[in-house]
């Protein structure tokens, strides 16, 4: 029987995190799964390796076990759940004792087996694991496109995704990125399998009048020279309606108003908000008559002539 090196099946390192295991199983059981590849009996045995490689790299005790056993692998088959004693007492006894820990490829070399030999390898390491001819399906992952508004009031969406129509609900505050999972709409298993997740991935757009900086809002409010100057009120939307807000005097371009609770609802508590951050941008006058330009010149004349303040 053949030495399965299941780190190469999934093309991942001896000290690959769980995270990097299953991103790597996803990624390839979606490249080999059988629906996507009928009547290819080379892509099927792919899809088992890899369905047996995960289930035991994704398990922390059956991937210890693994790792543990060493080249006399066969010297720990019956020791049942005392495997871990016997692989200690091997350890202490040092390199010539017949435990002596190791590389499981020591012994088997390098390679996964062949088609053949995929269940009794398993089986010998593990025990038997019931229908070895079904496989769970692999997940579903699934951008959907929302906009600003949807994601500050919430709503629902119906779409189609493996011939079946699904209905989703967007909570309140959602972000970009936020993944939403379906249990049992991802791919089919074979031949019974458990069937796999469908996640979908919101993307949200950009709007055209806000930035969103997690929950908080920004907005970019153009002010005329003169409400800058002796202050005034400006109107700025939010997404509850328009709202009239005081600039106070002397106000330069990049002063930011802060309007308390008019950001996005925080998700999962919709009835905790972020703010609204508005940012002033002071506008000069254009195409002035000969007029204002003379009030100009005079203004001028009066702010130099002013004693200047010292404090």
């Amino acid at each position: 029987m053949n030495y399965k090196d299941y780190y190469k099946t999934l093309g991942v390192k001896k000290d690959a995190t769980s995270k990097e295991i299953k991103k790597a199983y996803r990624k390839l059981a979606a490249k080999y799964h059988p629906d996507k590849n009928p009547n290819d009996k080379t892509a099927e045995d792919k899809f088992k390796e890899l369905n047996e490689a995960n289930e035991v790299l994704s398990d922390k005790e059956k991937r210890e076990k693994y790792d543990t056993l060493g080249s006399n692998w066969d010297a720990y088959q019956n020791t049942g759940d005392n495997w871990r004693e016997y692989a200690n007492q091997a350890n202490q006894r040092g390199s010539n004792s017949r435990y002596a820990q190791g590389d499981p490829s020591d012994i088997f070399g390098q390679g996964a087996a062949g088609g053949e030999d995929f269940s009794s390898f398993f089986e010998t390491f593990f025990g038997g694991r019931g229908n070895q001819s079904s496989f769970s399906g692999g997940d579903t992952k699934a951008e959907m496109p929302i906009t600003l508004l949807e994601a500050y009031e919430g709503s629902k969406r119906t779409f189609e995704i493996h011939n079946e129509k699904l209905r989703i609900t967007i909570k309140p505050g959602s972000y970009d990125g936020l993944q939403l999972k379906i249990k049992g709409k991802g791919q089919k298993g074979v031949k019974g399998g458990k069937r796999g997740d469908l996640y979908i991935i919101l993307k949200v757009q950009p709007d055209a009048r806000f930035k969103r900086r997690a929950n908080d809002l920004i907005y970019n409010a153009n002010v005329d020279l003169y409400t800058a100057i002796l202050g005034g009120k400006i109107k700025v939307p939010t997404f509850s309606g328009s709202l009239n807000i005081t600039v106070p005097k002397n106000s330069n371009t990049g002063k930011t108003l802060r309007l308390k609770g008019k950001g996005m609802p925080k998700y999962g508590k919709p009835s905790l908000y972020g703010d609204l951050l508005v940012k002033l941008n002071v506008s000069l006058p254009k195409n002035l008559t000969h007029e204002e330009e003379n009030l100009f010149k005079e203004l001028q004349k009066l702010h130099k002539k002013e004693p200047i303040k010292t404090n």
